[in-house]
């Protein structure tokens, strides 16, 4: 039982670290970059949104790694747009 709670639990947690880096990808890429492949030449994007952050492990490797996964899987935005309605719904009902 415990083995299969534990099993779980990674699998979710897996699945959320899953979707927070597409949509940190996708907030990089549509927009930081107005939706282009790159940030333009000189503007120190990833160094600037790694200072606004300050936030520990949220660093340019980190940005780069999830702007690459964004642009490497665009279709997971459906399941992104699901994942997240499941939680907003499950939040509303938490609170009523």
């Amino acid at each position: 039982m415990n083995v299969r709670a534990g099993n779980a639990a990674k699998g979710a947690v897996n699945q959320l670290m899953t979707l927070r880096n597409w949509a940190i990808g996708y907030y990089i890429v549509e927009y930081e970059q107005g939706g282009r492949d790159r940030a333009e030449y000189g503007s120190n994007l990833m160094e600037n949104l790694e200072k606004s952050i300050n936030d520990k492990g949220m660093n340019v490797t980190l940005f780069k790694a999830c702007r690459q996964f964004y642009q490497t899987y665009p279709q997971i935005r459906s399941t992104v747009s699901n994942e997240f309605g499941v939680l907003v719904d499950s939040q509303k009902s938490s609170t009523v």
